[in-house]
């Protein structure tokens, strides 16, 4: 996600992107499908110019196209929903660079909306600050992506679906080289 300031009782949720991630015909977890959206900051929602001038969002411009949050999170909710489902699972476990910080947004907004039925698990979630710094070292996205020979584009960060693409490609990597020394510690 991509916000208005840390608070998310009171701060604005502007962007969610979420990635599908799947297993491939070797085994292996790769992304599928990004979804993602612009969402217009509810009535009263604070705006912190630091935050909007990391993430380059200008919550008032019309090409955004955003959508008030009661629409916005049905079009992440849906098929993340579906992609539940068709994986014979319960609740979707969000994977995120500070997972706890996207999922309080996501839980505050679906909380504002009246939403009850989020398809992500609502306190359980994976980081890729505490895999990064396991697998690697680093904490920090950038550096985490780069240690893991993926490539970056500073220009790029900041954007909801720069980041949950990249997060994902650390997350799969991260359980990838797990699984692979699971099976040669097992021959």
């Amino acid at each position: 996600v991509e916000t208005g300031g840390f608070n998310s009782t009171t701060d604005a949720l502007l962007e969610i992107a979420a990635v599908l991630i799947s297993i491939n015909q070797d085994g292996e977890l790769v992304r599928k499908e990004t979804l993602s959206t612009h969402v217009k900051p509810f009535a009263g929602a604070n705006l912190e110019p630091a935050s909007l001038e990391v993430n380059g969002i200008d919550p008032d411009h019309p090409l955004r196209l955003a959508l008030d949050e009661k629409q916005a999170l049905p079009e992440i909710f849906k098929p993340v929903r579906k992609h539940v489902k068709e994986n014979k699972c319960t609740r979707a476990i969000l994977v995120g660079h500070n997972a706890f910080f996207d999922l309080g947004f996501l839980n505050a907004a679906a909380t504002r909306t009246g939403i009850k039925n989020s398809p992500f698990h609502p306190f359980s979630c994976l980081d890729t600050v505490s895999l990064g710094a396991l697998a690697y070292g680093q904490t920090v996205l950038s550096r985490i992506v780069e240690a893991a020979e993926i490539e970056w584009d500073n220009n790029s960060a900041h954007s909801a679906v720069y980041d949950a693409e990249k997060t994902a490609d650390v997350f799969c990597k991260i359980m990838n080289m797990r699984n692979q020394l699971q099976t040669i510690k097992n021959s």
